[in-house]
């Protein structure tokens, strides 16, 4: 081989071999990138969890006119609730825990509590935003959910001949977006959060008739009350004062599944369901439906939610569905109806 051929073949050899390197490293960059992406996207779609943050008393007072009876839009067993202005403009609702309920938990990790409970965003929830403490006041910022009545306003108040009477499809959306908020409050924050009293008034429905649950993980405000809880938790909750559990939470789903299918609220003594549980077992549903909507023609998916509702508050603690069955069982009827209503 002559002396040029020689130059020749080393400088291909060379090119060859930079551009070996070249392409390696650009497959390893493709490699990595791939399996990278999942994560980064998945970042993308989960926004960022903000932790409640501190007010002074002093501005809950301005923010609700100090404290106006005017700004009132709800009362409950936990406190009353305003409507209230932050400086910033933003329209928040701002719960004002009652008096005897401070002092009997005077000594409880308020401030701490509220952090991390306002760690839960969900579409079915209504957010905390943030909490004031102070010498016997105790104040929760909540997310103001616009033209919201509760659940307890469309049983207690409908009429067969109003346009609140809530039909089929609209109470299988709300019971099953109760579930999936609840589900979400057991099975991804964690620690967990169990809600503690699942009732009506704690479901708000928002303009779109979208369940909002509220008021989770404020049971320790109020454990053994039977005010407000009557009907809502199990028996084990005070025979044997175990309190609130994941399980008091299915029975207390349950109890408001067994409402909307029959449009008859559960008094104390849990009356709707000793009424109900043997019409479910026996199949008389035309006993058991609410008279004021028709029937449907395919009554499958009623048969469905009333077996569901029977599980939940038929069976002991340790034989009741998870939130997580019940709320598959509620999606998967829920996407039926939506499909074949399509």
């Amino acid at each position: 081989m002559s002396y040029g051929e020689q130059i020749g073949f080393d400088s291909f050899m060379a090119f060859l071999s930079v551009s070996l390197i070249v392409l390696a490293a650009v497959l390893f960059f493709l490699y990595k990138k791939r399996h990278v992406q999942p994560e980064e996207s998945t970042a993308d779609i989960t926004p960022a969890k903000l932790c409640a943050c501190p007010y002074s008393l002093m501005d809950a007072d301005a923010a609700t006119d100090g404290f106006n009876q005017r700004r009132i839009i709800g009362k409950g067993r936990l406190g009353t609730v305003y409507a209230a202005l932050l400086p910033s403009g933003e329209l928040v609702a701002v719960k004002r825990i009652h008096p005897q309920l401070v002092l009997s938990n005077a000594g409880f990790g308020f401030s701490s509590t509220l952090k991390w409970l306002s760690l839960a965003h969900h579409p079915n929830l209504v957010s905390i935003l943030g909490f004031s403490e102070a010498p016997g006041e105790r104040i929760i910022l909540m997310e103001f959910v616009g033209g919201t009545m509760s659940l307890d306003y469309f049983l207690n108040d409908q009429d067969s001949d109003r346009a609140t009477l809530l039909d089929w499809g609209q109470r299988l959306k709300i019971v099953a977006g109760v579930a999936r908020g609840v589900e979400y409050l057991h099975e991804v924050v964690a620690p967990p959060i169990v809600h503690g009293c699942i009732k009506p008034s704690n479901v708000l429905i928002d303009v779109k008739r979208c369940a909002r649950v509220c008021d989770y993980g404020l049971s320790f405000l109020f454990p053994f009350d039977r005010r407000g809880l009557e009907g809502y938790v199990d028996d084990e909750y005070w025979v044997e004062r175990r309190g609130a559990s994941k399980e008091c939470d299915v029975y207390g789903l349950g109890v408001i599944l067994l409402e909307l299918l029959s449009g008859k609220r559960n008094g104390d003594g849990n009356l709707l369901v000793s009424w109900a549980l043997p019409l479910i077992r026996e199949m008389k549903l035309s006993e058991l439906l609410d008279s004021r909507l028709v029937t449907p023609s395919d009554v499958k998916p009623l048969v469905r939610l009333a077996k569901v509702a029977s599980a939940c508050v038929g069976n002991s603690r340790k034989n009741r569905p998870s939130i997580v069955e019940v709320a598959a069982i509620l999606n998967n009827v829920e996407m039926g109806l939506s499909s074949s209503a399509t």
